[in-house]
């Protein structure tokens, strides 16, 4: 706390005059932040048993939890990890977690190679994907852009807590320039672009956000895409690249190397890199909310110091993590990666069969574009058709809606469930669109 003179006889600010912050009433000009619209899903599934008997079949394809449609977490991790809270106790962790979650975390899972400089000390634990999207966003808030009303940067059809999330922070979420056939991919042109837009409004661009495969579309980028894209962003100014790693497990190609992305980045850029990687999706572990950050000396110094002040990470969702690294992660993750691999086959060549647009790379979706049933029925968009198919075909999917106007006649179809059940809810998605043709 920085000294300053004090008066007991007046009230007092905690810190001193230039320290603190100026008014601004930007909050009253804000949107409110809208609830999820899931509600809708379980209505539309609930009418068709209504309608059908509580015994009705119905298939759930808005699925983003493997631990919900897949067996989650094994068992043996679980009682792997309950030994080692029972041995760690129940006392505060530092706000970073644990040390030993840093070194399980560096040495076995991304095995970090001495010459990109980075060590367990880069590495911060937080209580899901979620709340290390809310660290970095607020990183980059503090250490990048240093002022509110920025400009975060994310791809024309976003996985919709990258709308909500940043704004309530005070960032503008700004959408890059992207076309459907390219399954809205970014390009160096359009990382320029959103700069160049960003500063016409007199606004500082606080970073990027790069997810690789992508929700909802599941595009996947290569690492050297990344790399490109990514070295494009810091040239052009931006204070930081976020690469959100979420499902990168969860390919045909294998996960991502770190240690090749940090490699190609000098030692000042790869300071402006926040990696976010975490169990929820390659180990169906949503409840356990466990994730981590790996970034910069700067960015880990300020996360740490925040969350002395909010959330201290709890210790379970290390252990978890401990313990499938203990056990090797591809060996630990195959009850989700396994299945998820043979659906995705089993999907793309549904899809192949009836000639439809649809974006497919990895991860647990398909984004499909139903545009010429939406217009056959007299729909007004995929909101709509999520309503069509959930009570009359039970099948919940996603309306790409949800995600951005780029998407509305698109849906979100996730293939995060065995194979036979894909099976059976692409068969069901088909009836329900092919009905509204006739």
């Amino acid at each position: 706390m920085v000294a300053y003179e004090v008066n007991l006889e007046t009230p007092q600010y905690s810190v001193p005059d230039a320290h603190r912050v100026a008014v601004s009433d930007y909050p009253t000009h804000m949107m409110e932040i809208p609830p999820s619209r899931m509600f809708l899903i379980r209505d539309a599934l609930k009418a068709y048993k209504t309608k059908y008997g509580a015994d009705a079949v119905t298939y759930d394809a808005s699925q983003g939890d493997g631990g919900a449609s897949l067996p989650g977490v094994p068992r043996e991790i679980l009682e792997r990890a309950l030994e080692l809270q029972l041995e760690h106790g129940s006392a505060y962790d530092q706000p970073f977690g644990t040390v030993q979650f840093r070194k399980a975390a560096a040495e076995k899972y991304w095995q970090l190679d001495a010459a990109s400089g980075w060590t367990g000390d880069n590495i911060v634990f937080t209580q899901g994907g979620r709340d290390g999207l809310q660290k970095a966003y607020s990183a980059m808030i503090s250490l990048g852009a240093k002022e509110v009303g920025s400009a975060l940067v994310v791809s024309r059809v976003p996985w919709i807590s990258y709308h909500w999330g940043p704004y309530a922070l005070g960032l503008n979420v700004l959408m890059a320039p992207g076309q459907p056939e390219d399954g809205w991919r970014y390009t160096p042109e359009a990382i320029r672009a959103c700069a160049d837009f960003a500063a016409r409004e007199g606004r500082k661009v606080a970073g990027l956000v790069l997810t690789s495969p992508d929700n909802p579309t599941g595009r996947t980028l290569t690492t050297g895409e990344q790399i490109e894209l990514a070295q494009v962003a810091l040239d052009a100014g931006y204070p930081f690249v976020l690469l959100d790693w979420m499902y990168h497990w969860v390919t045909d190609g294998g996960h991502s190397d770190l240690n090749a992305v940090l490699q190609a980045f000098t030692p000042e850029q790869r300071e402006k890199l926040i990696v976010l990687d975490g169990l929820t999706k390659s180990l169906g572990a949503s409840n356990v909310r466990s994730a981590h950050i790996l970034a910069g000396k700067k960015v880990v110094s300020y996360i740490v110091s925040q969350a002395s002040h909010g959330v201290v990470p709890s210790y379970f969702g290390q252990a978890v993590a401990i313990a499938a690294y203990e056990m090797g992660y591809e060996r630990a993750a195959a009850s989700i990666i396994e299945p998820t691999r043979e659906s995705r086959k089993v999907l793309r060549a549904a899809l192949d069969a009836e000639g439809v647009r649809y974006i497919m790379g990895d991860g647990y979706y398909a984004f499909i574009d139903c545009t010429p049933y939406i217009e056959a029925g007299g729909l007004t968009d995929s909101e709509a058709l999520l309503t069509h198919l959930g009570e009359n075909h039970g099948l919940a999917i996603v309306p790409g809606i949800y995600f951005s106007q780029a998407g509305a006649n698109w849906i979100r179809f996730s293939y995060a469930t065995p194979a036979e059940r894909t099976a059976g809810a692409v068969k069901r998605l088909f009836e329900g669109l092919h009905a509204l043709q006739k």
